[in-house]
């Protein structure tokens, strides 16, 4: 099913420059009606069922009057300008793949959760990192591992789930929406969530696709342990990304073992100090008691991965049966682009099974 965009624009080269450029790149998304009459355009919405109306801001809308199902954004030739008589406004000269975007965002709040655009393919594979000590850069080691399969031509999505986290540490992209509107989304259970996700996600050159961190971190402490697990249900359901990187704060919890379930894998990252080992020890220790009765165990998908390692102060956990897939050394003097360039050449995380 295509959703049904009329354009309202003045502009008549305007107007088929950016029918040509939705039709050639977009021709499977959108069922295009393009207008420079007014009243025409009004007068078409109900007979053709349109889903989103875009007109340029030389009209005058009244949006009390537009059919129930149809959203509206006004266009703006200028950037910076996010609403226009408090309704959402697109600079219309952006990338096209920008502009659809936000049209998509504003018909996945008026198509709620009817609109079926799922596959059925679920082969997505997850893994999952956090460190049971902390400090020990599990996020650089989660973000390189998303890097290093999209170099291998993967299309990977990296997710940080951490409370404090910030996926613009390592990624950036073009776009306009973070993971707070990802957040509202499920919250709010009015929206279709696979559109805003395809809506909200971002591309970093590397190839990795990632959501910006949202503007105020306490929207995080919004996403409960059910919010995630619908959250990562519907982005394997959506069947697009072949591997889903996930970055999150260690927990034993039940919605954090629920989690850890889908992975194929679970690594766990230390340093291999002292303090790191003892609580990775304990923490072992912790998940052996709680799995004695799970039908499905994670100590035959967890693995240990060493970060910031020092031959002066290290040392390995050989006795804890638990993999080791070997580790990097700490990069002195390195920024943080450089350090993810060199782990995302470690050879390790080609034996993540």
């Amino acid at each position: 099913m295509r959703i049904r965009l009329a354009i309202l624009e003045k502009d008549q080269s305007y107007l088929t420059r950016i029918v040509s450029a939705f039709s050639s790149r977009f021709a499977d998304k959108f069922e295009i009606y393009s207008f420079t009459d007014k009243d025409v355009a009004l007068a078409t919405l109900d007979s053709a069922r349109i889903d989103v109306l875009v007109a340029s801001d030389v009209f005058d809308i009244d949006v009390k009057a537009l059919p129930k199902r149809c959203g509206f954004a006004y266009f703006v030739d200028s950037f910076g300008v996010d609403t226009i008589n408090d309704q959402v406004a697109i600079c219309k000269f952006q990338k096209a793949e920008l502009i659809y975007r936000q049209i998509l965002s504003i018909y996945s709040e008026k198509a709620g959760s009817l609109f079926g655009m799922k596959s059925d393919d679920e082969s997505t594979k997850i893994f999952l990192f956090n460190s049971v000590s902390g400090g020990t850069g599990a996020s650089s080691m989660a973000a390189a591992c998303a890097v290093h399969l999209a170099s291998q031509g993967k299309k990977v999505l990296y997710l940080d789930l951490e409370k404090f986290g910030s996926s613009n540490s390592f990624f950036s992209g073009e776009g306009q929406f973070d993971l707070s509107d990802i957040i509202y989304a499920l919250k709010s259970r009015k929206t279709n969530l696979s559109l805003k996700l395809e809506s909200s996600v971002k591309q970093d050159y590397s190839g990795v696709y990632f959501f910006d961190a949202p503007k105020v971190a306490l929207d995080m402490m919004e996403l409960g342990g059910e919010d995630v697990l619908q959250l990562i249900s519907e982005i394997k359901t959506m069947g697009v990304y072949e591997y889903l990187v996930l970055d999150t704060d260690f927990a034993l919890n039940k919605d954090s073992l629920s989690l850890a379930r889908q992975a194929i894998a679970v690594c766990w990252i230390g340093d291999g100090s002292e303090i790191s080992n003892e609580k990775t020890r304990r923490a072992f220790q912790a998940l052996t008691i709680l799995e004695q009765n799970a039908d499905l165990p994670l100590q035959n998908r967890l693995y240990l991965i060493y970060n910031k390692f020092s031959n002066k102060t290290s040392t390995t956990l050989d006795d804890l049966g638990v993999k080791s897939l070997g580790g990097a050394p700490k990069y002195e003097h390195a920024t943080s682009a450089q350090v993810l360039e060199r782990l995302a050449k470690l050879e390790l995380f080609d034996n993540i099974i």
